[in-house]
């Protein structure tokens, strides 16, 4: 039976994460891959796929609605499939390189489902029945999460689907009924309505997505609807009747919302089935989710656990990062993290405009009784914003009024997850560098998006008094 430092169960962010920074650290580590290929659902149905799609769908919109593409006669119509096409490219080459990762770090990679025998010992059942055991001195579990299936609904019908099937579709439909508007329900109403496909977006709450700030989220919500999202607040599924010309969502305030698809994205579960979890007594909660310690440990002290598969954020950057710092804990020369890593993460939500945060909120702020103020700047006023034809939007960032201290930076608009880590670095920094005015005390590149951080310093020490 071989004998490893670490066993890793799944290739996703987190897994790939930890099987990384265990081999750096000079432990011997295998990861079991129950899909063909390694990258998990980030790289096979999720994170890779959606935002290639997305690109692709921006880069389309942005030509059609070029006035020289227009003046040339450029009408031409494009399907979900096509778009799809540049998507097939970028996941084959984040296959390539991430299995090049772990022949280079010696990593070994074997295909199966892995079973957890007991706290040290894991069992491998490959495609064709064959079955070897591996002890381990520490396990990760990395599974990740898959989209949440009611029982009552039938997923089977081709005019129903979850944001693993999504992508699968053949054409393009004419109208969608979104049931779900967290990040991915959102990001996919953003995506259809620039396909010009019309978009019913139901919440299952009173606002969109209230663990961001009120001033962004009603921004979100106002061009949702400017871009022809009818958004439906306060609504629950009763039923869903799929046909073999529509698909039909009642809901139980006496709505019927009729339209080619339905896309049902109401949460997601961890994928726990046929771990074997039940042998060393770790018991994940209704929706899949195993707990952790603030080390990523589980109830059992040699099994730790990352990603979607403990629950929020559920992003892969926080995963990968997890993934890293559970490996830390173990031990090992080399294997030294900072207390911080896989926890305080941005948060990056790809709707269009796109939105990124990190920090607290106003509302998390007023709620301590924290004195804080905010500096502001609109993308409209920024020269870069003017010349790529991308006004729409603002940095946000606030800021103690008395130690000038960042406390939380919010941004919504064009390249928004690319500009906020430029003050995620510097909120990172001990003070006094940690200021708002660090923003004033150097010089950004013009134009540049970037600049909106010296706007917006300048607009918020001009409300000190």
């Amino acid at each position: 039976m071989p004998e490893l430092d670490l066993f890793v169960i799944g290739s996703g962010p987190g897994g790939e994460g930890a099987a990384m920074q265990a081999a750096k650290s000079g432990l011997s580590v295998a990861v079991a891959e129950r899909y063909r290929d390694v990258g998990g659902g980030c790289t096979h149905w999720g994170t890779i796929p959606s935002k290639a799609l997305r690109q692709a769908i921006f880069q389309w919109a942005g030509m059609r609605a070029n006035p020289l593409t227009r003046s040339i006669g450029g009408h031409a119509e494009v399907s979900i499939p096509d778009l799809l096409k540049a998507a097939d490219g970028v996941i084959r080459r984040q296959v390539s390189m991430r299995s090049d990762f772990y022949e280079r770090n010696h990593v070994q990679i074997l295909r199966g489902q892995a079973v957890i025998k007991d706290p040290s010992t894991v069992e491998v059942r490959d495609h064709h029945g064959g079955i070897e055991l591996y002890k381990a001195k520490s396990i990760v579990i990395a599974t990740g999460s898959r989209p949440h299936r009611p029982g009552h609904i039938d997923f089977t019908h081709p005019r129903v689907r979850d944001s693993d099937t999504i992508l699968e579709m053949k054409h393009t439909p004419q109208s969608i009924t979104i049931y779900g508007a967290g990040v991915i329900g959102c990001e996919y109403a953003s995506m259809f309505r620039n396909l010009g496909i019309k978009v019913n977006l139901v919440n299952t709450r009173d606002r969109l997505l209230s663990f961001l700030d009120d001033e962004i989220v009603d921004a979100l919500a106002y061009h949702l609807r400017d871009q022809g999202c009818l958004v439906r607040h306060n609504e629950e599924a009763e039923r869903v009747e799929a046909r073999d010309d529509c698909v039909i969502l009642h809901c139980k305030s006496g709505k019927k919302l009729m339209t080619d698809v339905l896309l049902w994205a109401n949460g997601r579960s961890g994928n726990v089935e046929d771990l074997g979890l039940e042998n060393v007594g770790i018991k994940p909660n209704s929706r899949g989710q195993i707990a952790v310690d603030d080390q990523f440990r589980t109830s059992v002290p040699t099994i730790f656990a990352v990603g979607d598969v403990t629950g929020p954020p559920s992003l892969a950057s926080a995963a990968y990062d997890q993934g890293r710092a559970a490996v830390c804990h173990l031990g090992g020369e080399g294997a030294s993290c900072d207390r911080r890593l896989g926890r305080e993460v941005p948060t990056g939500i790809f709707t269009s405009p796109e939105i990124s945060s990190i920090g607290k909120t106003e509302r998390e702020l007023t709620e301590a009784k924290v004195p804080y103020e905010v500096g502001h700047s609109l993308f409209r006023s920024l020269a870069r914003a003017q010349i790529v034809g991308q006004t729409v939007g603002m940095l946000k960032i606030l800021f103690h009024r008395d130690t000038q201290e960042i406390l939380g930076i919010h941004c919504f608009g064009y390249q928004a997850t690319e500009i906020i880590h430029i003050g995620q670095a510097v909120m990172a920094q001990p003070p006094p560098n940690n200021t708002i005015r660090w923003f004033v005390s150097n010089t950004f590149n013009y134009p540049t998006m970037a600049e909106a951080y010296r706007v917006a310093a300048l607009n918020g020490l001009n409300r000190l008094f």
